[in-house]
């Protein structure tokens, strides 16, 4: 009987201070990122926030925004 093909692959995942090393800010900043949703993380069992390396480094490389802004938060910076 085949079993299903659930978390085999093993992704990475990075601590704050590690994401914090790459971008040469503090790990406290890295925290307020995900809370602010620039940059989402997976809870451990333990409550410590780890960050997929995949999304780290493109959002390192600027293929992805950081920045998430709707059309009522430019329209309200024009005013």
């Amino acid at each position: 009987m085949a079993t299903p093909n659930r978390g085999t692959e093993t992704e990475a995942l990075l601590t704050p201070a590690e994401v914090a090393a790459m971008f040469r800010v503090d790990p406290k900043t890295v925290t307020r990122w995900a809370k602010a949703g620039k940059l989402s993380s997976i809870r451990t069992l333990g409550g410590h926030r780890r960050y997929r390396e995949d999304e780290v480094r493109a959002l390192l490389t600027g293929q992805v925004p950081m920045q998430r802004t709707s059309p009522e938060d430019e329209a309200s910076s024009e005013e």
